[in-house]
């Protein structure tokens, strides 16, 4: 057997959705700070992302982590998050699967109760706490960027559905927050094919008239997903993100819980201290603590803690030969849709 390139990677998953901790076989992408790093991955070289992400390699179920030298000497490692559409400054789901990673296998000491790791991103640190016990990461709490509401109750016509209303909203990436009910389904799983077709095709529209501009950072414009909500009889959230090319989260979402709160703040339905349970498609749940109020550029923002647990399934040797006629691999319409 012979490889021209040879990756080794911990397979974790987050309250069932699924994040790939690429632990050897990358020593760096090019850029001074994670923005540059992530810009390269997107618009320079994404040879990388194609080859994990595409088959035959991988499934549009799941994303890759990957860990590089921090930018930031405050943090202790770079995260990016790989995805079939692109590469992510943020996602609450992998990082969380990242620091679970990067303890359970010795990457870093693990010490018990508490493990602290901070995470340089492109949408700036987050520090995660990390819940120990005998060995294994029982929790990891994420103090998420700063979340902010760029556009309350934007609209949209739709031949489908007629006017929708959504939330522009930064938690880490842009999202549209989206009351699922405007599209005629509730947020179950026997509707996930229907909700994640629906949620890429209203991300596509709105992401025509929306540039989604961050304040601050350049590198994390653009919209990247809908999410839909609605709200369940004990007050927590029922979500369901939908990403390209199309498929549901299968946890609540991180960087989603973290919008979502600032939209409660912009309504004046939370105050710091208070906490919200987001629940996924499948009944998994992740809790937001509202810590403090803050401000990113001209928006009023939240800072958040969200806070979940992962679990690890495999460790995983990727290779490729140099004769494979699929180097970057490919993706066909019948499992990846549009």
């Amino acid at each position: 057997m012979r490889w021209s390139r040879t990756l080794q990677t911990v397979d974790v998953h987050c309250a069932g959705e699924i994040g790939r901790v690429v632990t050897g076989g990358v020593l760096n992408v090019p850029g001074a700070t994670m923005a540059e790093k992530l810009r390269h991955l997107n618009e320079v070289d994404d040879s990388l992302r194609r080859f994990l992400c595409s088959e035959p390699r991988s499934a549009p179920a799941g994303s890759f982590c990957l860990l590089v030298p921090a930018c930031d000497p405050a943090a202790d490692v770079g995260f990016i998050v790989l995805q079939p559409d692109q590469a992510h400054a943020m996602s609450g789901s992998n990082a969380m699967c990242a620091v679970t990673a990067i303890l359970e296998t010795g990457m870093m000491p693990m010490s018990e109760p508490e493990t602290v790791v901070t995470l340089d991103t492109a949408a700036g640190l987050v520090t995660a706490r990390a819940t120990c016990k005998n060995g294994k990461v029982t929790r990891v709490s994420l103090d998420m960027p700063p979340s902010f509401v760029a556009r309350m109750a934007g609209k949209i016509e739709t031949q489908e559905w007629g006017t929708i209303t959504y939330d522009l909203c930064f938690g880490g990436v842009f999202y549209a927050l989206v009351d699922v009910e405007q599209i005629g389904l509730t947020i179950t799983p026997e509707n996930a094919r229907e909700l994640a077709m629906r949620g890429v095709a209203l991300r596509n529209l709105i992401a025509e008239i929306e540039p989604a501009p961050h304040p601050i950072t350049p590198a994390l414009n653009g919209l990247a997903y809908v999410m839909f909500r609605s709200e369940e009889p004990d007050g927590a959230l029922r979500t369901c993100t939908t990403l390209r090319p199309g498929r549901a989260d299968r946890s609540p979402c991180g960087t989603g819980s973290n919008s979502n709160m600032a939209v409660r703040y912009a309504n004046g339905r939370v105050r710091p201290g208070d906490v919200v349970v987001s629940r996924s498609i499948i009944g998994g749940e992740f809790t937001t603590e509202f810590l403090e109020e803050t401000q990113v550029g001209p928006y009023p923002a939240t800072r958040n803690r969200v806070s979940g647990q992962c679990w690890i399934y495999s460790m995983t040797q990727i290779g490729l030969d140099p004769t494979d006629p699929f180097p970057t691999g490919f993706t066909l319409s019948d499992t990846w849709g549009g």
